[in-house]
C-alpha cells in the first residue's frame, strides 16, 4: 500500500478501541464531536501527501514503493532538513498545532534501531529484527503512531523498585513462552486516541533489580486491556472568527492504562536489559527534541508576524520600544531556527546506519525556545494592547444597534475595524487563550523539561577540552 488517504486513515480508527471522554466510553472516536476535531486535524498529514503542492516534500520512495517522508530512516543532514520542513509545513497547516501522528512514532523507531543494534551486539538479543519488522509494516500500511514514555512515577523521590505501589512504573508482571504481560500506566500520551499503534519506551535509566521496568514494545490501540482516558483540555465550542487557530485544530493527550496487557515476543524490544533503558530513553529524545523544535517554528513565526501586524494597525510600529520588541522576537525566532538547522548539519551516523541530530545543538535549540517563550508571549501582549481581552465579540460588530459605533471607534491607524478586530482575535487565540496556555505548558514540559535539556547539553559539551585550553592560556602545566 505505502500511502493511504485521509479517509482511509479515519476508517482505520473504527476498531472498538477503549477511549473515555468526560466519564463516558466513546463508541466511535471518528463520530465524537470533540475527538473527531483532533482526528480531522491529524488527517492533515495524509492530505498534504496527496496535495500536488506538497507531495514531493511529504512522500518519497523505498524499494520502489511510495511512502510517507516521515518513515524514511535519516541517512544524512538532507533527510533531517526535509523532515524538518515537512513538520513545519504540517504544523503551519494545523495553525500552530502539530499533527504528530507520523513524527513521534518514527522518532521512537529511529531510537529503537540504534539501541536494539547495540543491545543485540552486547547481549545476543534479537531485537533489531523486530524493530525492522515494525518499521516495514508501519511504513507499508502508513500507520499513525503514538508513543507512551512518561510513567506516573508515584513518589518521585523513589525509583521504580522502591515505590510502595509497584505499578507506578509500567512493568512486566508475567513472562510467558509466547510473550509478556504488562501492568501500569503512562501519562501525557499524545495522539494515542487517534493512532493505529502505540510504542512504549522507558522514561528513565533503570538499575539492577528493576529488570521488570526496563521494557519497550508496541501494541495495536485496540489491544485487550488498554484503556485511554482523553484529556478534555481545549474541548469547548468556539467561533472560527474569534478563535481562528483553536476552533478547528486540536491534539488530544491521554492517561494510558495497561491493565494486564499481553504483548507477543515479536512485539517486544526490551525486556529486562536494564543497562539499555536509559540509552533508549535518551535516544528517543534526541530525535523527538528535533521534532519538537521543528513544530515550534510556525508558532514563533506567527508570534513575530502577528505582533508586527498589530503594531502596524495600532499605528505604533515606529515607536522605539515597539521596534525593540519586534527585533527581539525576530532574533528569538531566527536563533531557534538556525540552531535546529545546525543540529542537522552537524549530526552523526550511528549503528545501524541511522543519522542522528547533534545532541548538544538540538538540546540548545529546545532550551532556547523553552526559555524564551513566556517572555515572547509577554512582548506580543505588550505590543498588541488591552483589547486582547476587552474587545467586543464578532456578533457585536454585526449588530445593527452597536455595530456602526464599534466600526467608527475601533478603527486603527489603517484598514477597517473588522480587520483590526480579526487581528486581535488571532493574537488573543495565540497569546492569551487556553491555546496559549497549552503552548506555554508544552514549552516548559513537553519533550523534556528545561533542566533535562540543560543536563543533556552539559553531558555533551567538551568541558575537559575547554579546561585544557584555559590551562594552556594561563601557562599551567597539564
Amino acid at each position: 500500500m505505502g500511502l493511504r488517504t485521509a479517509d482511509e486513515y479515519r476508517r482505520s480508527l473504527r476498531d472498538g478501541r477503549r477511549v473515555m471522554f468526560r466519564g463516558s466510553w466513546v463508541a466511535d472516536v471518528t463520530e465524537h464531536p470533540v475527538l473527531r476535531k483532533a482526528i480531522d486535524h491529524a488527517a492533515i498529514d495524509y492530505q498534504l501527501a496527496e496535495d500536488p503542492r506538497y507531495r514531493d516534500l511529504f512522500t518519497t520512495e523505498e524499494g520502489g514503493e511510495p511512502i510517507s517522508r516521515f518513515y524514511r530512516v535519516p541517512q544524512g543532514p538532507e533527510d533531517l532538513l526535509l523532515r524538518m520542513r515537512a513538520i513545519e509545513a504540517a504544523t503551519t497547516e494545523g495553525r500552530t498545532v502539530v499533527t504528530l501522528i507520523h513524527e513521534i512514532g518514527t522518532d521512537a523507531i529511529f531510537a529503537l534501531l540504534r539501541v536494539a543494534s547495540a543491545c543485540d551486539g552486547a547481549k545476543g538479543t534479537g531485537y533489531l529484527g523486530r524493530v525492522r519488522a515494525l518499521l516495514e509494516r508501519a511504513r507499508h500500511e502508513d500507520w499513525a503512531l503514538a508513543v507512551a514514555q512518561t510513567d506516573t512515577k508515584g513518589d518521585r523521590s523513589l525509583g521504580p523498585k522502591d515505590q510502595p505501589d509497584p505499578d507506578q512504573y509500567l512493568r512486566i508482571v508475567e513472562r510467558r513462552p509466547d510473550g509478556i504481560v504488562v501492568r501500569g500506566a503512562k501519562v501525557h500520551t499524545s495522539v494515542s486516541m487517534n493512532a493505529n499503534a502505540l510504542i512504549v519506551v522507558p522514561t528513565r535509566a533503570m538499575r539492577p533489580g528493576e529488570e521488570d521496568y526496563a521494557l519497550s514494545f508496541w501494541v495495536p490501540i485496540d489491544v485487550e486491556g488498554l484503556s485511554l482516558v482523553a484529556s478534555p483540555y481545549l474541548s469547548s465550542r468556539r467561533s472560527e472568527i474569534e478563535h481562528p487557530l483553536s476552533a478547528s485544530h486540536k491534539m488530544v493527550e491521554t492517561f494510558t492504562w495497561f491493565d494486564d496487557v499481553f504483548v507477543p515476543w515479536e512485539q517486544v524490544f526490551l525486556a529486562g536489559e536494564v543497562e539499555f533503558a536509559g540509552p533508549l530513553a535518551l535516544s528517543f529524545v534526541d530525535f523527538h527534541r528535533f521534532t519538537a523544535v521543528a513544530y515550534k517554528l510556525p508558532l514563533l513565526d506567527l508570534l513575530v508576524g502577528s505582533a508586527s501586524l498589530l503594531a502596524e494597525l495600532n499605528g505604533i510600529e515606529t515607536a522605539g520600544h515597539v521596534r525593540d520588541k519586534l527585533a527581539q522576537l525576530a532574533m528569538y525566532a531566527a536563533t531557534v531556527r538556525k540552531l535546529l538547522e545546525a543540529s542537522a548539519l552537524t549530526g552523526r551516523t550511528d549503528s545501524p546506519g541511522v543519522f542522528v541530530p547533534d545532541t548538544l545543538t538540538v538540546n540548545t535549540a529546545k532550551y532556547h525556545f523553552a526559555h524564551g517563550f513566556h517572555e515572547a508571549l509577554r512582548d506580543v501582549q505588550d505590543v498588541a494592547g488591552g483589547l486582547l481581552v476587552t474587545a467586543p465579540s464578532w456578533d457585536d460588530l454585526q449588530s445593527e444597534d452597536v455595530g456602526p459605533a464599534l466600526r467608527k471607534y475601533l478603527r486603527g491607524a489603517q484598514g477597517s475595524a473588522d480587520d483590526r478586530l480579526r487581528a486581535f482575535y488571532l493574537v488573543t487565540d495565540l497569546a492569551v487563550s487556553d491555546l496559549a496556555g497549552y503552548h506555554a505548558v508544552l514549552a516548559v514540559h513537553a519533550e523534556g523539561s528545561l533542566e533535562a535539556e540543560k543536563l543533556a547539553a552539559a553531558r555533551h559539551f567538551d568541558f575537559e577540552g575547554k579546561k585544557a585550553l584555559a590551562r594552556r592560556m594561563a601557562g599551567i602545566d597539564a
